[in-house]
């Protein structure tokens, strides 16, 4: 495993300090632990931009969830324990999306191994040495996604293929009445695998933690970046599966937050129908 190199990317927009601070604090730790066979000259961190400047309250517990302008985030990479890597800021492209914005970084650095991140992710100390011996030692694998929890709850980042009706059962109705379509909402959310060992049969993974191979993600282009927000992980999931397996690594743990589109407001849920018309119109509909 000598002479790796891996970059890790990160998309900010309006994003909360606290997140960034607690992300980059569990990366330095999992680089830590994996210094032994991926020295901390050979990782990249890069940050992107897509803008937001302004502060905001929290509604839940009234205080300030203060948001990072772009000197901000320079001075908590350089500030930040992520001692000995290379560290670069890409701004001032503007809110292009989350895929075209990880797509800055794909194609700037031809890195061995590509971990693409949301910035409301936080490392377990072994998960990156967990990821990437997986896919050192299994080359028919394309990207690891980890086993992801929240406030103590799993979560299930990896998806079978949708339906229609199973997008509208998770976004829309509430989980009271979710009883008689337990099983369907099982099978999607891919509850049936195991915990206690990888499982290279994965069809969709979460783009909020992707540890991809770098060649077959550059040889599929990146991310679509006509998909603004939502569905540019399904879609490059499926790509990806062209060129080799995607694999759920358990032993690669990670802590995350997020999603609940509907939950976000009308905007988001008019950016979730358009991104599940173009993913649906490109790799095939299914309503039931």
């Amino acid at each position: 495993m000598a002479d790796l190199k891996l970059a890790v990317s990160i998309v900010c927009f309006q994003t909360p300090r606290r997140e960034i601070v607690g992300l980059l604090d569990s990366l330095a730790a999992a680089c830590e632990c994996a210094s032994a066979i991926l020295p901390a000259e050979s990782v990249a961190i890069i940050i992107i931009d897509n803008g937001g400047t302004k502060s905001a309250k929290s509604t839940k517990r009234k205080e300030s969830a203060e948001q990072l302008s772009a000197a901000d985030l320079a001075q908590l990479l350089e500030s930040s324990p992520l001692r000995g890597c290379e560290s670069r800021l890409l701004r001032g492209h503007g809110n292009i999306g989350y895929g075209a914005g990880q797509n800055l970084a794909i194609r700037d650095f031809q890195a061995d191994y590509h971990l693409l991140l949301n910035p409301d992710v936080e490392f377990e100390p072994g998960a990156l040495l967990a990821g990437l011996r997986y896919l050192e030692q299994f080359p028919g694998a394309v990207l690891a996604s980890p086993a992801a929890s929240d406030r103590g709850e799993r979560q299930f980042l990896c998806k079978r293929y949708p339906s229609v009706l199973t997008l509208f059962l998770r976004g829309f109705v509430a989980p009271r009445w979710h009883s008689p379509f337990a099983g369907r909402l099982a099978a999607y959310e891919f509850r049936d695998l195991p915990e206690d060992r990888p499982s290279d049969d994965v069809l969709i993974a979460s783009g909020c933690c992707m540890l991809c191979r770098g060649a077959p993600l550059r040889e599929a282009g990146g991310f679509d970046e006509r998909f603004f927000l939502y569905f540019e992980d399904f879609d490059l999931s499926l790509r990806l599966a062209r060129f080799g397996k995607l694999a759920h690594v358990p032993a690669m743990r990670i802590r995350h937050r997020g999603g609940n589109a509907a939950g976000k407001g009308l905007a988001h849920v008019a950016m979730f129908a358009r991104s599940a018309w173009k993913f649906f119109n490109r790799h095939g509909w299914s309503w039931f």
